[in-house]
């Protein structure tokens, strides 16, 4: 978004080095300087993975998104909504204590952080596990485990200096060779299997002094930054993670049980002096939208995202109902290697079909964006709007000619897979199905637990179309990075050389115009070649009990507790 490269003097300035590399990002921190001990930015910060990466959520690691300007979108709407302030905390002594329950739609994947792939199992592991550096309420990026950090002028090596009197959860000081530990596990540099891609980057991880660890990376990249926010855990423990996971947060892990949810104890060691108020938060899966509803309106549960717009309206009344700006990004998935979806006509058609904006007024109240690829708008620089291409209401007649160019004048049969826990998307599932049937498109919903959604449809691609969401870490290249042929992420078979060369020029780029270009070129492609049918960005409507105040949106998709407190 600004200049992406200062002068040589500048470079031996902190603030200025990392500004080399990331004021070309909108979405990103640009960190001079850390964080302070009550986890705000002390440096000049612009603002800046799915529900699993995907989350199946109604508003989806992936699912569910966020910004503007240089900086992350701030705008949230309610009532009697207030936020903790630590540095008060002396003088407020009764904000501390008591617990809370948060209702969830969805299993954990996997208690294992650099394993988890559900958005809404990364939400909650927001508060056991911290990386080097995390994200902030404003989208600014700030350190954790580190107290700072440089990187070298040619953008090869990050220096990590660790922060004093960090604790893991087990009372053991975190050390630099649990930060070498956990950086090359997720690199896989321990048995060559990368766990975060990204990461699969770096080349070594040395230890220079007790307190300070040098990562070498092979080429760089302005969005790697982001990538250090995977979770320090101790050294050795990587076996043990899934089924004794141990972090650094304001959280500790309890138990867990399967289908009923996760409880978390108060950290009384944790580094952000004053934090977390709780004594315990326990996530409770509710199972259906109409339990969450009539858990909210019973007290059983005091908090509950991404609303549908009909519970929205019936919670009102009786708890604050906030409405955000998500990282999610909701799509009519569609499996580019099935036939008749192998053939871009039909694919065209079934874009052409549907009415987005009778979508977002049905499910979301009108609150969400239309989108028509794979960006957020709120990364202004790098989103480029192509709503034009197909409209945003149906073009019946388009679509039917398409379809009989292809040979299908008179339709053809589409089961549309969508995890049944997330009402926001079995809505939209409704209709849609009206929609393509409007064109001769036979549709038919097939709801499926959250389990098998994520082993059939997100990892096994057994499916010929899907709804649900996937979210941005606010990196540009995020969800783009799915749609290369390769990716591991690339679960709509979507196949195209040219947009893989670009991805590659993207990510190369250290000019920030530069790199602004490949990746609208990039949005271009997905959207002529009708890779996926993109529907909106959706509002988070969230539901909180009159009885708490603190609570922070984020502009991804996490649930902080640390500063939630109760006011009654």
């Amino acid at each position: 978004m600004k200049k992406d490269f200062h002068s040589k003097k500048d470079f031996h300035s902190k603030k200025k080095l990392c500004s080399f590399l990331f004021t070309a990002l909108l979405a990103m921190a640009v960190l001079g300087g850390c964080a302070d001990s009550t986890g705000e930015s002390s440096g000049d910060n612009s603002s800046m993975e799915s529900q699993a990466d995907s989350q199946g959520t109604g508003s989806g690691q992936e699912s569910g998104g966020t910004e503007e300007d240089s900086s992350a979108e701030e705008s949230a709407s309610g009532e009697g909504m207030s936020e903790a302030d630590p540095a008060g905390q002396d003088a407020a002594g009764d904000m501390y204590g008591g617990s809370v329950v948060v209702g969830i739609q969805q299993d954990i994947d996997s208690l294992d952080p650099h394993k988890a792939t559900a958005a809404g199992t990364k939400e909650i592991l927001f508060n056991i596990f911290e990386g080097l550096v995390k994200p902030d309420e404003n989208g600014n990026l700030i350190c954790a485990v580190a107290e700072d950090y440089t990187i070298s002028e040619d953008g090869l090596v990050y220096t990590f200096t660790l922060r004093d009197g960090v604790k893991f959860h087990n009372g053991n000081a975190v050390t630099a060779e649990d930060v070498k530990y956990s950086l090359e596990r997720v690199a896989g540099l321990l048995d060559g299997t990368p766990l975060i891609s990204t990461m699969k980057t770096i080349q070594a991880v040395d230890i220079i002094d007790e307190k300070t660890v040098q990562v070498t990376v092979d080429s760089a990249n302005t969005e790697l930054i982001y990538s250090f926010v995977a979770a320090v855990i101790p050294s050795g423990s990587g076996e043990d993670a899934g089924a004794d996971p141990i972090g650094t947060g304001p959280f500790s892990f309890v138990s867990y049980k399967p289908q009923e949810g996760i409880s978390l104890a108060k950290n009384p060691d944790y580094w952000q002096t004053g934090l977390p108020y709780l004594d315990s938060v326990e996530f409770r899966i509710t199972g259906s939208a109409d339990t969450a509803l009539m858990e909210l309106q019973g007290g059983t549960i005091d908090l509950y995202a991404y609303l549908t717009d009909s519970q929205a309206q019936a919670l009102k009344g009786s708890h604050q109902v906030i409405t955000a700006p998500s990282n999610v990004v909701q799509a009519l998935f569609l499996n580019n290697a099935l036939e008749p979806l192998n053939d871009v006509r039909v694919r065209q058609a079934i874009l052409y079909a549907l009415d987005k904006e009778a979508v977002n007024d049905f499910v979301g109240g009108g609150n969400g964006t239309l989108i028509s690829s794979a960006m957020l708008p709120t990364l202004k620089d790098y989103y480029v709007d192509l709503n034009e291409a197909y409209g945003t209401t149906a073009n019946v007649e388009k679509a039917k000619e398409l379809l009989a160019d292809a040979g299908f004048a008179e339709g053809f049969d589409l089961e549309i897979a969508i995890p049944a826990v997330y009402e926001f998307h079995m809505q939209t599932g409704e209709v849609v199905v009206e929609q393509l049937k409007a064109v001769g498109i036979n549709a038919t919903i097939k709801g499926m637990e959250w389990s098998t959604w994520l082993d059939e449809v997100y990892n096994g691609c057994q499916y010929a179309a899907t709804i649900s969401g996937i979210t941005c870490d606010m990196t540009p290249g995020y969800l783009l990075n799915r749609f290369q042929t390769d990716s591991s992420k690339n679960f709509i078979n979507f196949t195209n050389a040219e947009y893989d060369e670009i991805y590659v020029k993207a990510q190369e780029s250290l000019d920030s115009a530069e790199k602004a270009d490949y990746y609208k070129q990039l949005q271009k492609i997905l959207c002529d070649e009708a890779g996926t049918a993109f529907i909106q960005v959706p509002a988070n409507m969230t539901a909180i009990s009159r009885r708490l105040a603190g609570y922070k949106f984020y502009p991804i998709y996490v649930q902080d507790m640390s500063t939630v407190y109760i006011i009654e």
